[in-house]
């Protein structure tokens, strides 16, 4: 987008005009799968199903339905306000026209903010499991050798962004594929091996790990749900990604709430699998054994596929490597339409002349996720454990945000019918409301130095990275503010509720 498209744009304030970005690349598969993607499916459940089977034992399927819950809710948020304004901005743009600039430019920051830091760990993850994968571990356990390795493939990730979203969207159908493959084998072989007792630890399927009456804490419920809100994370992806979507009005809402689905009967599908063929005791397979704890696949791939166990390590290893280039699409996105609508420099909204894609901002996501991720790991192996735990304030403050803007957004039209009293109301009220609570009942349990990882200021680390990370937004955009640039979007000229949005028509 040259400066005098960008000018024109937000100065009229009475135009439709694209952002430059290359139309109609995705279909709803397309969309759907790099909705998935983004969430790393695979590796997801295997470093969280151990740790939600410990805060609340046989109820862990029951966990991981509950916490779909607020994001199916913020999923019809993300759907109706993607109807009215399909810019790939998201959360940034809806926040401003319902509230405000400041609200807008922190929902923003909160979605790039937590890019990052997910970034950070999933290329970790990649790059510790590509030497597993060759059979090396002295290299998989070598800190400098696997932060090496995973800035290199932090590095071709976002150039993969930059060079198109339809070559991401080709390879990610190729690494989904060999993932959802790899959940499916190791969740079938996880049942059979379960039924036919090959671990005299298994055990028999029980409808009681489905009732809620069975928790015997509710700390506990509410651990394991903030951990399993984490899995999800990620399928809004197909939403940023709306002004390069055939039907961009339609297309990303079905694609969410398709992940969304795909993902339930995945995460409920494999977890009674496991749990079945495992059991919960706290030696050899069982899920208790604090050993197993990191990565429960890991440990159960050997047993269940014999001299397959590369396949299981290659599934997770391209689970994170898929969420490492799926992160980066949207957030880069995000911080275009910030530009365009003169949130950030102008730079941000360039686009490179050949792909379509915005090339500076891709650039700089990758290089500040390698940069953090470089620092944390000198400053402590630790502190990157609990940046990666506090990144659920970030996610929680944006969904939380995009569901109070559509109640907020669509208020005068909710007493036209049924449909938008429920659809644009009443389910985004309730999924906001639930995130808020999770955002605040995090905050709370990371103030305590036993939550995380270090101790920071005399409480948990993970309470001063997530808190911090977030308010470090506030500085950022005080600073922008006094930019001379800054003042058509903090003045509401540039972007206000009757400011069209800047996406071609259908």
């Amino acid at each position: 987008m040259t400066k005098k498209t960008l000018d024109n744009a937000t100065d009229t304030g009475h135009i439709h005009v694209g952002k430059g970005l290359s139309e109609g690349a995705l279909g709803v598969v397309g969309s759907t799968v790099i909705g998935l993607a983004s969430t790393a499916p695979l590796y997801s459940l295997a470093a969280t199903l151990g740790y939600v089977i410990i805060a609340v034992g046989a109820q862990a399927p029951l966990v991981f339905v509950v916490a779909c819950i607020p994001m199916i809710f913020a999923a019809f948020a993300y759907q109706e306000l993607n109807r009215e304004m399909p810019d790939c901005g998201t959360t940034f743009v809806w926040g401003a026209k319902a509230f405000g600039p400041v609200t807008g430019w922190i929902g923003g920051w909160a979605v790039a903010v937590s890019a990052i830091m997910v970034l950070a760990n999933v290329g970790e993850i990649t790059g510790q499991y590509f030497w597993l994968l060759l059979g090396n571990e002295e290299f998989a356990d070598d800190r400098v050798i696997v932060v090496a390795t995973s800035v290199v493939f932090m590095a071709i990730m976002t150039f993969v962004s930059t060079v198109g979203v339809q070559i991401g969207e080709r390879l990610q159908m190729v690494l989904m594929t060999i993932q959802i493959v790899a959940m499916a084998l190791f969740g079938g072989l996880a049942l059979v091996n379960a039924l036919n007792g090959s671990n005299p630890d298994s055990v028999a399927f029980d409808w009681s790990w489905f009732n809620p009456a069975e928790l015997t804490s509710w700390s506990g419920f509410m651990e394991g749900v903030l951990l399993a809100l984490f899995i999800y994370w990620g399928w809004d992806t197909c939403l940023a990604l709306n002004e390069e979507t055939k039907n961009p009005r339609k297309t990303p809402g079905r694609a969410a709430l398709s992940s969304i689905v795909v993902l339930i009967i995945l995460y409920v599908g494999v977890s009674v699998a496991v749990m079945m063929f495992a059991g919960f005791g706290e030696t050899g397979y069982g899920l208790t054994n604090p050993e197993n704890l990191d990565d429960v696949f890991s440990v159960l791939g050997g047993v269940l596929f014999g001299p397959w166990g590369w396949f299981l390590l290659l599934g997770v290893m391209l689970s994170a490597a898929s969420s490492t280039q799926t992160t980066i699409l949207p957030t880069a996105r995000g911080t275009l339409s910030m530009a365009v609508y003169r949130a950030l420099p102008a730079k941000f909204a360039e686009l490179h002349p050949k792909f379509k894609t915005p090339w500076f901002s891709t650039t700089v996501m990758g290089v500040a996720a390698i940069v953090y991720y470089v620092g944390m790991s000198i400053l402590s192996e630790d502190m990157l454990a609990d940046s990666l735990t506090s990144m659920g304030l970030a996610v929680a403050v944006y969904y939380a945000i995009t569901s109070f803007a559509c109640v907020w957004y669509f208020r005068d039209t909710l007493r036209e019918n049924a449909r938008n009293l429920w659809m644009r109301g009443i389910l985004p009220a309730l999924g906001g409301l639930l995130l808020a609570y999770a955002c605040v009942q995090s905050a709370i349990d990371m103030w305590s130095t036993d939550y995380s990882e270090t101790v920071l200021l005399g409480v948990g680390g993970a309470f001063v990275i997530g808190v911090g990370a977030i308010l470090f937004g506030f500085v950022l955009m005080g600073i922008w503010w006094l930019r001379p640039n800054s003042r058509p979007f903090f003045r509401r000229e540039s972007l206000n509720r009757d400011t069209p949005i800047l996406v071609p028509d259908e």
